[in-house]
């Protein structure tokens, strides 16, 4: 348990009100008790602060007349949010040892303080930078490197070749470097072009469970610094995702295309091949990406949900999109002639 009064100082905010009183834990407004810490991030949240439970809340200055218990002061709440889950994180912690189950290559080179899970493998001319710790199951492939304090999760599978930045997380069963999907069409079948570069990942990156990150087919894949992928993100050879993106589950990005930085793609994007996204650009949900993005913004595509005997009758209507089109344009000549007769 910390204070109220312990957790501001760590936040470098104010306390207004109890700052002795015991904080147990973070929830949501509707379900805090009375040793819980909530927030409020929206001015539509603020009807829940009058039935709330809650032992404290962090909460903007403007919005103190709808609260009248302990509270910590931020004119970010959602942020001081984030920065408070680290002073409860219940994570295990590092052992710094080595289970003998592990399997590590005499080439290898292990730093100090590295923590080695059950039934690991670490393949020959690999490098673990200080602190890095290896999920049990994880495999780490012929000479990739992992930055020091990086954290891998069971089941992930780093082929060789593979270099990541210092400060990582990788999500289970995470796939880094597999071969890119390249083939060139021959009468006899297709001929698999041999994938020769690799995967480059910045600092500060996190990896969701089930993502996937090929290597390049020449040249390297490169995920920048800071860069957020969600589960079952698809990132394809020679991609290249600037700094500070976020990519959101489910989305896939075709090879060779460069996304910039402070981009947001939503769930299920899908973005095709050899295009460009420039910077601060935001694509909806499902978004599908066929041209290149030059102007920072927000994009869409597709259409909202609706009922289906709606959606049924417009998919018809759009299907007619071009018959349509071209009536349209013969009743303008249409009508163009008949001004052009009533002038004379």
């Amino acid at each position: 348990m910390l204070t109220l009064a312990a957790i501001a100082e760590r936040l470098g905010l104010t306390v207004l009100g109890d700052a002795d009183g015991l904080i147990d834990r973070l929830s949501p407004l509707e379900r805090a008790g009375p040793a819980d810490l909530s927030f409020v991030s929206k001015p539509a949240f603020l009807p829940l602060l009058t039935a709330s439970e809650a032992g404290a809340v962090i909460i903007k200055e403007e919005w103190l007349g709808h609260w009248s218990g302990p509270c910590i002061v931020s004119a970010d709440p959602y942020l001081s949010f984030a920065h408070a889950t680290h002073l409860f994180d219940n994570r295990p912690k590092p052992t710094g040892q080595i289970h003998p189950s592990a399997v590590i290559s005499p080439s290898a080179q292990i730093a100090s303080d590295v923590t080695i899970d059950a039934g690991v493998v670490v393949e020959a001319g690999a490098i673990l930078g200080e602190g890095v710790w290896l999920g049990a199951n994880s495999f780490i492939g012929q000479n990739s490197q992992i930055g020091g304090f990086t954290r891998i999760y069971p089941g992930v599978v780093i082929y060789h070749d593979v270099t990541i930045g210092t400060y990582c997380t990788l999500h289970g069963n995470a796939v880094i470097g597999a071969d890119g999907f390249g083939f060139a069409p021959s009468e006899a079948g297709w001929v698999k072009i041999m994938q020769l570069g690799g995967v480059r990942i910045g600092d500060r990156v996190e990896i969701g469970a089930s993502t996937t990150v090929d290597r390049g087919a020449l040249g390297d894949t490169i995920i920048d610094d800071n860069v957020l992928l969600d589960d079952q993100v698809h990132v394809a050879h020679n991609v290249h995702i600037g700094a500070r993106t976020g990519i959101a589950a489910c989305t896939g990005i075709a090879g060779s295309t460069v996304i910039g930085q402070d981009c947001a793609l939503a769930g299920m994007v899908g973005v095709g091949d050899h295009l460009v996204i420039t910077d601060n650009v935001h694509v909806h949900g499902q978004g599908r990406v066929t041209r290149s993005l030059k102007t920072p913004g927000s994009y869409a595509s597709g259409t909202g949900i609706q009922p289906f005997r709606d959606w049924s009758k417009n998919a018809v209507r759009f299907d007619q999109l071009a018959d349509m089109a071209k009536r349209l344009k013969l009743l303008e000549k249409q009508l163009a002639q008949l001004q052009e007769g009533e002038e004379k």
